[in-house]
């Protein structure tokens, strides 16, 4: 029986519409004549889905006692018992209650489509196995409800139901997704915009990544070996030479003008390990087309151009860029070049960029070989048996009554040469193939004791001797240099992934790697040194090994090994000289130690521009709350003063102590001001940080509603909350800030809603007001010193309480964003870090968002 198909609808998120679509192919394929029924489809109360169960067959569902409740599951037995053409099974990922036949629907799925039944599901992306940290590092939630990504990928058409973060939370502000009263919860948490888009560009990531996988499967099943231009991919040829970067610049200027186009940067390296590229030259290379977007290849090869086209093939490339030949006029006799060979050979459907650059016809290093070192005592070895070894075996055969012959002379003779070439190498080999033939010729061969032979016979087998010695010699010295040479490029190989995998990942810090120098090649120090110009004197910038009291060395020429890194800095290594075949590897680190050290310095650059602008950050926010917030309780001390000390007035007492109330209230809340700007100015200075400490909402916010009309706010903040490490005076004064802008542009009889919830390790206070709202373009700008949005309906100000705001809140380790209010108005959304230590609290979410 065939396997039926699967189809899947994937979406973002819960909304987007995947149940609408697979009823609505369910309505198309009934009108064709298809016998589809309907085995488990969940509308969750939305009408419209609701509308379009209307008209097809339902299987009635299977009823389950759960811990004194009921619930309704897809009936396996029935829908294999109906035995439809097509099923509708909605959720994918839906856990099933306990008792029920399988654990989880997709495998309920597999039962249907092992017989025969084709079957059209839906699932979002959070529900994908593979993607559940990413999922929970976006939105704080952990999906409990998994699919595994091997049963997604295996369906036989996935569609995209793709729409808009914008057009979700309309369509749930419309009561269209969830019920009203889960509206506001559900918007305030998962259904964020940044939430919405993260999970869209998810999907659709995915959705292309398969794409792709059905066109190379595609290819492959059809031979396919010509390029489809689906999408524009450059490959830039790498030769390890200083041309490199020229090129891959202007692969991404081509990459730039086409949407979507990849840049793959490919070295090609010969597979007997013989090359004149530069580590370092290839390690800037490679760091230059990551920081581009592109990607970097190595691949070995010895026809380099043939390489060159498999792998551009390979990756369905549409371009190829290559630079000018380096080789001078007279090298182009041993071959047309890399260049000409790969535009000749690439055919209709690939475009060969040839780029001109500094160091065309300059030339370019011949590869140098590099031999196996044997050892002193090896090749010793290898002369002794080599020469020694003929002559003590003619000794001892001379003094043999009978010899064994001629032939077995000639053996016994031919193994000396074996050895000698597995000792010493190919010269003692063919100093014992010399000495032996002579040997041969004068003990051996009638008439004895002279270099006459008179059997042609024997002139043939000397011959022969000589050719086979010489040959055997040849053969086993090229196979011990391959062995010795695949052991030592291993090894290298080894050690070079290591170096290059911990310094791209970070966790090599410059002392760490000179230690790592110093153990790598037995060294006693290692120092990386630098000067700033050819003149200035050298200083050390890091070093490994030695008891630390004897001093660095003053300069690269006065260690036993240096390895220049530029102009300017040099690798110096004490405690005996490297080999030459060494010095490939010494390159590779001292390449990586230039890297790691720049790194530290950007690094530390980094941190003290942060400090820099934090402290510019404070200064503007301390210069606001000076003219914004300290006007107001001045002007109301300045009025009563002004009216307590006019003559026209005759103030009763109660006027007085009213007055007086007045005056107290504006100094208490000055002095209140004062102390928390007096901290701001300390922090400023660098003499202070903020005081954080561990501590409650609902001991912070009530005291920031001082300066507004009691009743204007509503306060939700649960008692289950999480407390917030902040500092808890400049939090007052952001969420004071924040409500008083609220209160000034809600309208009469419409309370601010100050509401507090937990998400993850984050705590979220949202104040929202029904006031006339800011459009997306103007949310940025309405947090910049001296902006105000529109006129405000009563009050004053300047427009810095929004711009005060944020900067304390970004100085407490949170942060301020605007949003809609659901229904009209805005919405301030502090972010908060939550106490450490304490369990992240899941938000309380409707149950749709998760499954």
């Amino acid at each position: 029986m065939a396997r039926g198909k699967l189809r899947i609808y994937l979406g973002a998120a819960p909304g987007v519409g995947k149940t609408y679509a697979m009823l609505s192919e369910a309505h198309r394929r009934v009108e064709r004549g298809t016998d589809v029924v309907v085995a488990f489809v969940e509308h969750h109360g939305r009408p419209r889905t609701e509308v379009m169960l209307h008209g097809l067959e339902q299987i009635q569902r299977r009823e389950l006692e759960y811990r004194g409740s009921t619930f309704t599951e897809m009936d396996v037995d029935a829908v294999l018992e109906r035995r439809p053409a097509v099923a509708l099974v909605d959720e994918l990922a839906h856990t099933n209650v306990p008792g029920s036949r399988n654990g989880k629907r997709w495998q309920d799925v597999e039962e249907l489509l092992e017989a025969g039944i084709t079957v059209i599901s839906t699932v979002n992306i959070q529900h994908l196995e593979s993607l559940g940290d990413v999922v929970e590092s976006i939105t704080g939630v952990r999906q409990r409800e998994t699919v595994p990504d091997e049963i997604v990928r295996r369906a036989d058409q996935i569609e995209l139901v793709d729409m808009s973060p914008q057009a979700i939370r309309r369509r749930m502000a419309h009561g269209n997704i969830y019920q009203p009263d889960k509206v506001d919860a559900a918007l305030s948490n998962y259904f964020r915009p940044g939430n919405l888009t993260a999970l869209r560009e998810l999907a659709l990531l995915w959705v292309a990544d398969r794409v792709d996988e059905y066109l190379q499967e595609y290819r492959a099943e059809h031979s396919i070996r010509s390029t489809w231009q689906a999408r524009e991919r450059i490959v830039v040829g790498l030769t390890g030479g200083p041309e490199g970067r020229t090129l891959i610049r202007r692969a991404a200027r081509m990459a730039a003008k086409g949407s979507g186009s990849e840049v793959l940067a490919v070295y090609i390296a010969r597979s007997d390990g013989l090359t004149s590229a530069s580590p370092k030259e290839l390690a800037v290379q490679r760091t230059l087309v990551e920081d581009l977007g592109g990607t970097f290849h190595h691949v070995i090869g010895d026809d380099i151009p043939g390489a060159l086209l498999e792998f551009a093939r390979g990756v369905n490339a549409t371009q190829i860029v290559l630079g000018s030949s380096r080789r001078k006029a007279w090298q182009y006799v041993f071959g047309p070049g890399v260049g000409a060979t790969v535009a000749r050979e690439s055919g209709p459907d690939l475009d060969v960029h040839i780029v001109t650059h500094d160091e065309v016809a300059k030339g370019r290093g011949l590869p140098v070989a590099r031999g196996a070192r044997l050892g002193r005592s090896r090749i010793i070895a290898g002369w002794l048996v080599g020469v020694g070894g003929p002559v003590v075996l003619s000794l001892l055969l001379t003094r043999l009554s009978n010899g064994p012959g001629l032939a077995n002379d000639v053996l016994l003779f031919l193994f000396l040469t074996v050895v000698a070439a597995l000792l010493g190498g190919q010269l003692p080999a063919l100093a014992s193939a010399a000495a032996g033939s002579l040997l041969l010729n004068f003990y051996f061969t009638p008439p004895t004791h002279t270099l006459t032979v008179n059997d042609p016979k024997n002139i043939v087998a000397i011959a022969i001797f000589f050719a086979v010695a010489v040959s055997v010699a040849s053969v086993v010295d090229l196979a011990a240099r391959r062995t010795h040479q695949a052991a030592r490029l291993r090894a290298e190989s080894e050690i070079l992934s290591f170096l290059a995998g911990s310094v791209l990942r970070g966790e090599t810090t410059l002392d760490a790697l000179l230690e790592r120098v110093r153990e790598t090649f037995g060294m006693d120090t290692v120092a990386l040194l630098e000067r700033r110009s050819d003149v200035d004197p050298w200083t050390c910038a890091g070093r490994a090994g030695g008891d630390g009291s004897a001093p660095p060395l003053a300069r690269p020429e006065d260690a036993d090994v240096d390895m220049p890194v530029g102009d300017h800095m040099a690798l110096a290594l004490t405690g005996r000289v490297l080999p030459a075949e060494d010095r490939r590897v010494l390159a590779a680190f001292a390449a990586q130690a230039a890297v790691v050290l720049d790194r530290q310095r950007l690094v530390g650059e980094a941190e003290r521009a942060r400090e820099l602008a934090e402290g510019n950050r404070i200064r503007t926010a301390l210069l606001a709350a000076v003219s914004h917030d300290l006007r107001t309780p001045l002007a109301g001390i300045k009025a009563s003063v002004t009216s307590l000390r006019s003559d026209d007035v005759a103030w009763s007492q109660e006027d007085e102590a009213e007055l007086l109330a007045g005056i107290e209230a504006g100094a208490d809340r000055l002095d209140h001001l004062v102390g928390n700007l007096l901290d701001m100015s300390r922090l400023q200075t660098g003499t202070v940080t903020p005081l954080i400490r561990e501590i409650d909402l609902d001991e912070v916010v009530p005291m920031a509603l001082g300066g507004v009309p009691e009743g204007s706010v509503t306060l939700d903040i649960p008692e289950e909350l999480p407390m917030v490490a902040v500092d808890p005076g400049l939090l007052e004064r952001s969420v004071a800030n924040l409500v008083e802008n609220a209160v000034k542009y809600s309208p009469d009889g419409e309370a601010v809603l100050v509401a507090a919830s937990a998400l993850g390790d984050r705590v979220e206070l949202r104040i929202a007001d029904r006031g006339p709202g800011v459009p997306d373009s103007a949310k940025d700008r309405i947090f910049e010193p001296f902006q105000r949005y529109g006129d405000a309906p009563r009050g004053a100000g300047v427009g810095l309480g929004l711009a005060v705001a944020r900067g304390f809140a970004e100085a407490i380790g949170g942060t301020l964003s605007a949003e809609d209010t659901p229904g009209g108005g805005m919405t301030m959304v502090l972010t908060l870090p939550a106490a450490a230590g304490l369990p992240p609290v899941r938000p309380d979410l409707p149950a749709q968002a998760t499954t």
